[in-house]
């Protein structure tokens, strides 16, 4: 257990730029650009004229009911959980690329022969490298994007006072602690569903003599191709929406957070009503119904398959 804790932490510090300094480089331009937003507004409103906040916002504020004031707290909560929409895309194109590099990158520099000469087997190497992947990127992402979600809270809120308006009041409507649940409740999730694309990419790692990228994309792409070229033809009855859906998409996009919302197969939609609450459908009552979808088992089992077609090429394959 310590010497897969030391290849985890290895990797951490081999990928720190990815893993770390490019969540948090995110989310200082999220805030930057929310900064840019707020005194653009302000310009603006000065210049026309325009007065935010003060007497008529104070009493818009006393006049508002109890659903007004749920309204303002879902907006504030969706404001507080964009961050994440910024920060997982980008750690998506992360996982992507150290998922391509990971085992590639060993056997072009050579380093590959001093790993192969300790007593760590491929299996613990390999591994070591998925968790980096669906567990510990996903990790520092959400607490980056948690940070920056509350900062900026704390930013709106001082805007407003400046402007005569009780912010404390209308941050006293959002829901932090509901937004942090549901970022985190949502990392397990994402490991299961990014299996068979991190599967998929550490193969084509582990099995390319060069340019893996090319080789990750071309092939399901080629393929998906040929079906829709067969479906217009109608030489074969193929399914080509479920191919692009079920196998381009789950193989080559499932590593972006998010991704397994677009995809309902109808467990999602049975999973939870979502009501007047647009957090709804983010939360683990609704996400979680993906357990209960075929594909995301399928999707499962099929990259445990391709992770252990890697771990049999890392042990193999001989470029020299």
């Amino acid at each position: 257990m310590k010497t897969f804790y030391w290849l985890v932490k290895r990797e951490f510090w081999e990928h720190r730029g990815g893993f770390l300094w490019t969540p948090l480089i995110t989310g200082a331009i999220f805030l930057i650009l929310n900064i840019m937003a707020v005194i653009t507004a302000e310009v603006l409103g000065v210049r026309h004229g325009i007065q935010v906040g003060g007497e008529n916002l104070q009493m818009l504020i006393a006049k508002a009911d109890a659903g007004d004031l749920r309204h303002i707290g879902d907006g504030l909560d969706i404001a507080m959980m964009s961050a994440m929409g910024l920060v997982g895309v980008v750690m998506g194109i992360v996982v992507l690329f150290y998922c391509l590099g990971a085992l590639y990158d060993d056997r072009r520099d050579r380093s590959i022969l001093f790993w192969k000469s300790l007593p760590i087997s491929n299996l613990d190497t390999v591994f070591s490298k998925v968790v980096s992947a669906v567990v510990v990127a996903p990790v520092i992402a959400v607490v980056v994007s948690i940070a920056a979600g509350v900062i900026q809270l704390v930013i709106y809120a001082l805007v407003l006072s400046l402007h005569g308006v009780n912010a404390w009041q209308l941050i006293g409507q959002a829901h932090p602690l509901r937004v942090i649940a549901t970022l985190v409740s949502n990392i397990p999730l994402y490991a299961l569903w990014a299996i068979p694309s991190v599967g998929w990419l550490m193969f084509c790692s582990a099995w390319a003599r060069s340019k893996p990228f090319l080789w990750a994309v071309a092939v399901p792409a080629v393929l998906g191709l040929l079906v829709s070229w067969f479906g217009i033809m109608g030489l074969f009855r193929l399914p080509t929406i479920w191919f692009w859906k079920n196998i381009v998409q789950r193989i080559l996009l499932s590593v972006f957070p998010g991704s397994n919302i677009a995809y309902d197969d109808g467990s999602l939609t049975a999973s939870a009503d979502f009501g007047d609450d647009p957090l709804n459908v983010l939360s683990p009552l609704h996400t979680y119904g993906l357990l209960a979808s075929p594909n995301l088992w399928i999707g499962v089992v099929a990259g445990a398959v391709l992770l252990a077609g890697a771990v049999w090429f890392r042990r193999v394959r001989d470029d020299s």
